[in-house]
């Protein structure tokens, strides 16, 4: 057992403040990395503060806003702080935040909506100009100061290493026997200088425990003593079991074809609901020594390892609810030896994910009838979340399967449409459309025989004859027969849920 003692550097020791002093010296047009993933590992203390002093800046008249980049979503803490001081000018790669959403969609702030395993390569590209500050949650700072990550790594690493300063959030809720969980690979390079990443398997580790820390760069350390915010999931039902069911059946059609082995492959999976039912449908289904490579840890990981199912899981971050974490921190020797965070530009690295050859698992907001993807925006023009990372597995897996109730909204909205009102992964990258109605496999067919399958076997039978009727006229009166559409009417179904709230006429 580790004794208690987070800040081991002296010279590091003596730059210990308040949050609102370490606030004080951020400045107005600032680009700012930090650190944090779904819920995880952000700070906790610093955006708060700065936020307060934002509100009072304002006040006077005065602008202040800056620019945020993180790994993925954070927290109200953080984006709930700086959204609703007017702090945020800009915004990437990923937000689940309510307040945050709502400005972006008023468009009173920019956001930048990309691919996870680009951010830190464009972000050494320059793409994002200077990075003036880096506020980074850490565990502990080490002797030498380096840094134990926390409960997440994500971009740490980049914006450790190109911010020009550094405020460290040193919390003392993280637990200390995290060490030797993280794994910071630091093999990455330019091109033309780029050379093959040495990872073989999942459980391979290729880097250090610790994240490198130039101390001249740090301004400030703030201790905290703060939860990870992550929310509780809903109770599996009926919809999400029939869904995972039919995924898992899929998978048992695979292994009898010789197209899978009884351990699968890695397994990539989304967060929320569904993708816990999968897990659980992995569980009581009876297979064994499967792997995760993946983004997250969510709470279906944590039981699949108890029981043998999982052998390793590698990821980014953890996404737990309460539940989830109380159960991490009573076994963490158990899930220490089985679990390995790497930064995201390897977690989610498209090469990995080819030469690994991940299974593919994410939700969606729609599908169409030729296998475009909708995972963003609500009618093509709300924003929800982002892309996070399903584009970097979907185009790049093994198998990419899309997962969805067939209808939202109690019925008013059907998930199957003849166009999807905003694409995000084309039918070139996906392989499998699951809905609790059945199973649609879109391999080797051709867009025509694509919709005979995603109405037959994804549509919701309330919508079934709307989308047939549909298909038929547009396989009679469009231009063109490949990709048959009847323009004039392609999006009436979101132009007649955003007139009446219900899709249906």
């Amino acid at each position: 057992m580790h004794v208690d003692k987070r800040i081991r550097h002296a010279g590091l020791a003596a730059k210990v403040m308040t949050a609102t002093r370490a606030a004080e010296l951020v400045d107005h047009g600032m680009t700012i990395g930090m650190s944090g993933f779904t819920g995880a590992g952000y700070p906790k203390a610093v955006p708060q503060a700065l936020a307060a002093r934002m509100v009072a800046t304002h006040e006077r008249g005065e602008p202040f806003r800056v620019r945020v980049l993180t790994g993925a979503s954070t927290a109200p803490e953080l984006d709930g702080a700086l959204a609703r001081a007017d702090g945020i000018d800009l915004r990437l790669p990923y937000q689940s935040d309510p307040e945050l959403r709502a400005r972006i969609n008023r468009g009173e702030m920019n956001y930048l909506d990309i691919h996870l395993s680009h951010v830190a390569q464009y972000a050494w590209f320059g793409f994002f100009g200077k990075i003036d500050l880096a506020v980074i949650e850490a565990t502990a700072i080490m002797p030498d100061g380096s840094l134990m990550a926390s409960s997440s790594v994500g971009n740490n690493k980049t914006w450790l290493d190109l911010a020009d300063k550094v405020i460290v959030e040193v919390n003392h809720w993280q637990p200390l026997e995290m060490d030797g969980m993280h794994d910071i690979y630091y093999g990455t390079a330019l091109p033309p200088h780029r050379k093959p990443i040495p990872l073989l398997k999942p459980d391979d580790r290729i880097g250090e425990p610790y994240l490198r820390l130039d101390p001249e760069k740090v301004i400030a350390v703030v201790e905290t003593n703060a939860p990870d915010r992550n929310s509780a999931f809903a109770p599996l039902d009926d919809t999400s079991r029939q869904i995972a069911g039919n995924l898992i059946e899929f998978f048992r059609h695979e292994i009898a074809k010789g197209r899978l082995g009884p351990q699968l492959l890695p397994l990539q999976s989304g967060v929320g609901n569904i993708a816990n039912a999968v897990l659980a449908g992995l569980r009581d289904g009876g297979f064994s020594g499967l792997s995760a490579f993946t983004e997250v840890i969510q709470d279906g990981m944590l039981d699949l390892l108890e029981h043998e199912v999982l052998s390793v899981a590698s990821a980014t971050s953890f996404s737990l609810s309460p539940a989830g974490i109380e159960r991490f921190l009573d076994k963490i020797d158990f899930f220490r030896k089985r679990i390995i965070l790497r930064t995201q530009e390897i977690s989610n690295h498209p090469e990995l994910v080819r030469r690994l050859g991940c299974i593919a698992m994410n939700g969606m907001v729609e599908a169409d009838l030729y296998g475009n993807i909708n995972s963003t925006h609500v009618a093509g023009t709300s924003i929800i979340n982002g892309i996070g990372g399903s584009g970097d597995f979907a185009r790049n897996g093994f198998l990419s399967c899309f997962l969805t109730p067939s209808t939202a909204k109690n019925g008013a909205v059907s998930c199957i449409v003849p166009m999807v009102s905003h694409v995000d992964h084309t039918e070139h990258d996906v392989a499998v459309v699951v809905t609790e109605q059945g199973l649609a496999d879109l391999r080797g067919l051709s867009p025509r025989q694509r919709a005979k399958v995603v109405i037959e076997r994804c549509a919701h039978p309330s919508y079934r004859p709307m989308l047939q009727d549909y298909f038929d006229r547009a396989m009679h009166s469009s231009r063109g027969k490949h990709t048959p559409h009847l323009l004039q009417e392609a999006l009436s179904w979101h132009q007649r849920f955003l007139d009446t709230g219900d899709m249906r006429p």
